[in-house]
């Protein structure tokens, strides 16, 4: 009964200590930036806004600096078969990016020959766009797909003409100074508000022979090599079919 005093002193320090450790692993600065979320289909109060279905004053055409020239009514803008793809005029690194598509109602063709386009983060790497709504095709050439690289893990595809959404976040690759690869670009989509690529890895730009990384290179619909090792703009594609689009906003990472 003597050493009881002693126990008792041995197991507060004991609890002293875990709690000194505790409040140790504690962080309280910085503090996170208070934003509201979405709400109703509204944006988070610090996105940027792409597309609001007022204009295309933050698009212009990948063949030059000239305004995009997609149809826009109602507050959806649309693929103008021979127009050309169009881009963002600002270019980003990682993201969040939030965009909602709807392929034509009126069936026409099958395969990859129905609702499709494409979103091209970095310009270089295809998450791809299509009407997969009983529509088989290639699976690594769905809707959801970085294209010809990653399958999505399931097909969530509504019927042609409804809206769908994919929320996509990119991590955009790293070059060191001489040019090399440090670490590649990563990418996660949720289809339709469904997980359907998981951080998978890009294994390199979309329509090259085998899919590489460089620093320098040829952004989709572009014809003169650029550096890529940067920040790059966003292309979304026309693909010669009719595809809508609407809500556009990213977050930057």
């Amino acid at each position: 009964m003597r050493k009881l005093p002693t126990l008792i002193i041995s197991l507060a320090g004991a609890l002293s200590l875990a709690s000194q450790a505790a409040h140790a692993a504690e962080v309280y600065s910085p503090t996170p930036a208070k934003i509201s979320g979405v709400t109703n289909g509204v944006p988070p109060s610090d996105a940027i806004i792409l597309f609001d279905g007022s204009n295309l004053d933050a698009w212009h055409s990948v063949n030059g600096e000239q305004q995009a020239d997609w149809t826009l009514a109602d507050g959806v803008v649309t693929v103008k078969n021979g127009a050309g793809s169009i881009k963002t005029k600002q270019a980003f690194a990682d993201m969040q990016l939030h965009i909602e598509f709807s392929p034509t109602a009126v069936i026409a063709g099958e395969g990859q020959s129905r609702g499709n386009s494409g979103i091209f983060l970095h310009s270089l790497f295809e998450v791809q766009v299509l009407d997969s709504w009983e529509n088989p095709t290639y699976v690594n050439g769905q809707a959801g797909s970085v294209y010809l690289q990653h399958a999505p893990l399931v097909n969530v595809s509504k019927p042609p003409g409804q809206w769908q959404s994919y929320d996509i976040v990119f991590t955009a690759p790293v070059f060191a100074a001489s040019g090399a690869l440090e670490v590649p670009a990563f990418v996660t989509v949720f289809h339709n508000g469904v997980l359907v690529l998981n951080n998978v890895e890009i294994l390199g730009a979309t329509y090259t022979q085998r899919p590489e990384y460089s620093n320098r290179c040829t952004p989709y619909g572009h014809t003169t090599e650029q550096d890529c090792s940067g920040r790059m703009p966003i292309t979304l594609q026309d693909h010669g079919q009719v595809v809508s689009f609407r809500n556009i906003w990213l977050r930057e990472l």
